[in-house]
């Protein structure tokens, strides 16, 4: 079920948000290809064409826990999620974008790359706090989504497969009517070859224990089924 790591980013927010889960929570995972449309795409003329070109070119069409615009997820990214107790989340929200681009961007400047935070004009799904190589292309992007006691942070790290964003996103958007620029779409391994998703992964994995002390643990159980109930609410509702 492609929707089920929505799901389950769904559920620990949720669980974050009732106080029977203990914040922060960062999760780090190789995804399913699947291509994410945002609130806002929903709302366009093409979203069921767009969705149905996703599907052509093989990535499963979901819809975004957090905001933003349609961003691709496939077995050569990262994707990841933060999700935090606050009282009062609107207040925060600009420390926690500062707080994940940063840490994230650290890693990726530790890794020799000339990684810095920023929009590059032109980039798919924009965001003041998305992480770019050189001001050239951008590699990692992120969004949030507020509930009453917690936010959710959200993103997608582009290791290597550049191409394959550009290839399916090309078109998708173009059903989308948004405008862009492919070229700005870039990956890590492009400036760092052979890097790959299992050592940028245990990169972020120890700057997260350096910085907070933390401990990798496994997801529930209680997670995973509340996961399966809520992964259909992330299935694009256009008609058939």
């Amino acid at each position: 079920m492609p929707e089920m790591n929505v799901g389950v980013s769904h559920a620990i927010l949720e669980a974050v948000s009732a106080g029977t889960l203990a914040g922060p929570i960062f999760r780090l995972h190789v995804p399913e290809s699947v291509l994410a449309f945002g609130m806002i795409d929903r709302t366009r003329p093409g979203y069921g064409a767009a969705t149905r070109i996703a599907a052509a070119h093989g990535y499963a069409p979901v819809e975004r826990l957090a905001g933003g615009r349609a961003a691709v997820f496939h077995h050569q990214t990262l994707a990841f999620s933060f999700v935090v107790a606050d009282s009062n989340p609107k207040s925060g929200i600009t420390e926690r974008f500062t707080m994940v681009s940063s840490l994230l961007n650290r890693v990726f400047r530790d890794l020799g790359l000339d990684s810095r935070i920023g929009e590059v004009k032109g980039e798919y799904c924009p965001g003041e706090f998305s992480i770019n190589i050189g001001g050239i292309v951008k590699v990692m992007g992120i969004g949030q989504r507020l509930v009453k006691g917690a936010a959710h942070l959200g993103g997608v790290i582009v290791v290597d497969g550049a191409a394959l964003i550009r290839d399916v996103l090309i078109p998708v958007y173009r059903a989308l009517e948004i405008d862009w620029d492919p070229r700005t779409t870039g990956a890590l391994a492009d400036r760092a070859p052979g890097l790959g998703t299992s050592q940028v992964s245990e990169a972020i994995t120890s700057e997260l224990g350096r910085r907070f002390g933390v401990a990798p643990v496994a997801v529930s159980d209680e997670i995973l089924q509340r996961a399966r109930d809520l992964a259909p609410l992330h299935r694009p509702k256009v008609a058939t």
